[in-house]
């Protein structure tokens, strides 16, 4: 309940800083470079290969939004050229997670959100 009251506090800061993090994970390739990073560290290419078909320069954007809100880690490996590895975070792992729940809540009432949809705009034009 404490967090209830945290957020009904200060409602205004609350549903910007929730629609900050919604919005995040909401981009088109946050979810699925998240889910390759849940899986194991990659490394660039190796993502760009997995999230086919993101463009590099999305990939980049979409990388550098993920680690500005600490929801993953970039690694730089001193070698010759210099190898980068992207991971999740604590709390990009958490989120992860309850995006998967997100997930497979939709899988199982999909079906009924259509349903619902359909006779609304048939009961509204």
């Amino acid at each position: 309940m404490a967090e209830v009251a945290e957020f009904a506090a200060e409602p205004e800061a609350s549903c910007d800083d929730l629609r900050s993090i919604l919005s995040r994970v909401g981009e088109k390739w946050a979810p699925q470079v998240m889910g390759e990073l849940d899986a194991a560290p990659r490394r660039f290419n190796e993502l760009l290969r997995l999230v086919a078909p993101i463009t590099p320069r999305m990939l980049t954007v979409t990388l550098r939004g993920l680690e500005s809100d600490g929801l993953i880690t970039r690694t730089v490996h001193p070698t010759v050229p210099p190898q980068v590895e992207y991971g999740l975070t604590r709390a990009g792992r958490k989120l992860f997670g309850i995006l998967r729940t997100v997930a497979s809540w939709t899988d199982e009432n999909l079906p009924a959100v259509h349903s619902a949809r359909a006779a609304y705009r048939a009961a509204n034009g």
